[in-house]
This record gives C-alpha cells, structure tokens and sequence, in this order.
C-alpha cells in the first residue's frame, strides 16, 4: 500500500491508499465519466470501482491489513443496514485521497453541482422524448 492512512466511515475503521500510477490513471481517468447516467456505463464504472476498491484495506489485530480486493470481501467487510452508503462513501474518500482537485470537498460539490443538473437534464430529454413521440400530422384517409 502506497501512503496509506486510516479513516473512519460510519464508525468502521478502514485503511486507505495512493493508487500506483497506472491504475490511477484508469480508476481516476474513468471513474466519475462511467458514472454518469445516460452517457455513462453502469458495468465499466462497477470494473472501476473494483479496481479502486483493491487500495482498500480492513486492519486485522496481529496480522497484516486485508485489502478488499474481491466483491465478497467489500460485502463483508462495508457492512450494516447503509452499507451501498458506506461504500459511496469510502470510493469518494479514495477519489480525494489520490486526486489532488477533489480534496478540500470539492468532490462533493462536483456531485453536488451533477445532482442539481440531473433534473433538468432529465426533463429536457423526455420533453424531446414526447415531442418525438407525438404523431406530426394526421394522415389522409384514403377511403
């Protein structure tokens, strides 16, 4: 593990990393445009999520920190009734670990700034959607 540093995410204790340079050019050059609905690809940012996941660790009392590096060991190890929470959370701690332009918060106010666009974006569409769908003209009978 490259520079890691312990963290708390609702009250567990994890162990996290710097990313090597080519996999944090992967995870980092992916990660937030696989994500993003409609343009995004829901399995490739899962892939990615995996990857960035493998630079996470578990402490373990006398023995060396597990890294969760299987989709077994996250479900086991990011736990409780908010666990898919619990994991947003620690893949935004990694993003502002490792990315110098998403410290400081400003990871949450890309999203922040993402989640109010979301709406209108939305709207926009399926009013081009329903315009689409509308029939232009009636057609002549041609009884």
């Amino acid at each position: 593990m490259l520079q890691p540093k312990e963290i708390e995410v609702n009250g567990k204790t994890f162990i996290i990393s710097k990313f090597p340079a080519v996999a944090g050019r992967e995870i980092v050059s992916q990660y937030v445009t696989s994500g993003l609905p409609k343009l995004g690809d829901y399995k490739r940012n899962e892939e990615i999520m995996f990857k960035l996941m493998c630079y996470v660790a578990v402490p373990i009392k006398g023995a060396k920190p597990l890294a969760l590096t299987t989709p077994a060991l996250i479900d086991n190890h990011v736990v409780g009734e908010d666990s898919w929470e619990m994991l947003g959370k620690l893949e935004i701690a990694m993003m502002e670990y490792n990315c110098s332009f998403f410290r400081n918060g400003l990871i949450s106010n890309f999203f922040g700034g993402l989640a109010q666009k979301i709406p209108t974006w939305v709207s926009k569409i399926l009013t081009d959607l329903s315009v689409r769908s509308l029939p232009t003209e009636k057609q002549p009978s041609t009884n």
